[in-house]
C-alpha cells in the first residue's frame, strides 16, 4: 500500500529528531559533567524555545495565540516533558552510561502502549505490537554484551531513565489531539519555553548564574547543540511526526537513539562496534517498518469496519 506524503514526511521527521536525539544522550552526558541537571535544562530549553518563537514571529506574528480552553493542558504537557523529563533524564545520565541510559529510554514505546491503551488514545494491531516489541528487542542485542552488573548508581540512573522514559510517552499521548488544531512549531514553542519557566526559579536558587557564566568553550558548544540542534530542531522534528502519526508510531524512532549513541561513540571516540550492532540495527529497522507500515482499509461493510472507534 503506497505511503501518502503527510505520513512519509511525519515518519522522515520522527526518525530526524530522534537522531539528534542520540546525539544529546552523549552531548547530555558530556556536559553533564560541569553543569547540573537542573541549569542545563533551563540552558537547553530556554534557547530551543525562544528560538521557535523567534522564527514562528517571522513568518506571521499574529499566529502565535493559544484557545484559553487548551491552556490547562498545555502548562500539564510543558510540566512533563520540558520539566520532569528533563530532571529525569539529566540527573539520569550523572548516575549511569550514555549507553544504558539510552537503552532504558527505548522502553518510550512500550510506555505509549500502555498510556495510549489505558486512557483510551490508541489501539494497536497486532502487527505493530509485533514491531515495538521487535524494535526494543533489537536495542537489547545491540548491547547484551555489555553485561548487565553495574553498581547501585548505575541502577538508580537506569530507574530515573525508565521514569523519563514514561513521561515522554505520556507527552505524545496527551498532546496529539493538541496537535491536530495547532502547528507542531507552535506547540513545542509554548511548552518549551514554559517548561523552562518553571524549572528557572530552581535552577537560579541553585546556581544558575555561577554556572552559565563559568561554561567554557566545549561545554557551551555542547549546551548549543542541545538548546539549538537537538532541543528547538529535534522537539518540532518530534512534535511534527506526531501530529502525522500515532504516539506510538512516533515514539518507537526512539530506540534510533541507543544505536545513534553507540555510532557516534565508534565515530567520534575511536570505540569499535561489534556484529551485535548490525545485527541489533536490523532488528530495529525491521520493528520500526512493522509498527509504521500503513494498514490496508477493512473492506466496506465488514466488521472491522463497522466497529467505530472510541472517541477521543
Amino acid at each position: 500500500m503506497p505511503v501518502s506524503g503527510g505520513r512519509l514526511a511525519g515518519n522522515l521527521a520522527a526518525m530526524a529528531g530522534s537522531v539528534l536525539f542520540g546525539g544529546a544522550v552523549v552531548a547530555t552526558r558530556s556536559a553533564g559533567e560541569d553543569v547540573s541537571p537542573l541549569v542545563l535544562a533551563v540552558l537547553r530549553f530556554g534557547q530551543g524555545g525562544l528560538i521557535l518563537f523567534g522564527v514562528l514571529a517571522l513568518f506571521d506574528a499574529t499566529k502565535l495565540r493559544l484557545e484559553r480552553r487548551d491552556l490547562p493542558l498545555v502548562v500539564f504537557l510543558a510540566g512533563i516533558l520540558f520539566a520532569v523529563f528533563p530532571l529525569l533524564f539529566n540527573g539520569a545520565l550523572r548516575l549511569t552510561t550514555a549507553s544504558r541510559g539510552a537503552v532504558m529510554l527505548a522502553t518510550m514505546p512500550l510506555w505509549s502502549v500502555v498510556f495510549g491503551r489505558f486512557f483510551g488514545r490508541e489501539a494497536l494491531t497486532r502487527r505493530q505490537g509485533l514491531g515495538v516489541v521487535l524494535s526494543c528487542a533489537g536495542v537489547a542485542v545491540v548491547f547484551a554484551r555489555g553485561g548487565g552488573g553495574g553498581s547501585w548508581s548505575d541502577a538508580g540512573g537506569n530507574a530515573l531513565m525508565l521514569l523519563a522514559a514514561a513521561a515522554g510517552a505520556l507527552y505524545a499521548v496527551f498532546a496529539k489531539p493538541l496537535l491536530r488544531r495547532y502547528p507542531a512549531a507552535l506547540l513545542t514553542a509554548y511548552t518549551m519555553t514554559l517548561g523552562a519557566a518553571m524549572l528557572l526559579p530552581f535552577a537560579v536558587a541553585a546556581g544558575f548564574v555561577g554556572e552559565a557564566r563559568d561554561l567554557d568553550g566545549r561545554t557551551l558548544l555542547l549546551v548549543l547543540y542541545l538548546g539549538v540542534l537537538a532541543g528547538a530542531g529535534g522537539y518540532f522534528l518530534i512534535s511534527y511526526g506526531l501530529a502525522r502519526l500515532s504516539p506510538t508510531q512516533s515514539t518507537v524512532y526512539i530506540n534510533l537513539n541507543p544505536l545513534v549513541a553507540a555510532a557516534l561513540g565508534a565515530t567520534l571516540l575511536d570505540e569499535s562496534l561489534s556484529a551485535s550492532f548490525a545485527l541489533g540495527f536490523a532488528i530495529v529497522v525491521a520493528g520500526v517498518v512493522l509498527t509504521n507500515w500503513p494498514q490496508t482499509p477493512a473492506p466496506p461493510g465488514s466488521a472491522q469496519q463497522r466497529v467505530s472507534p472510541r472517541r477521543r
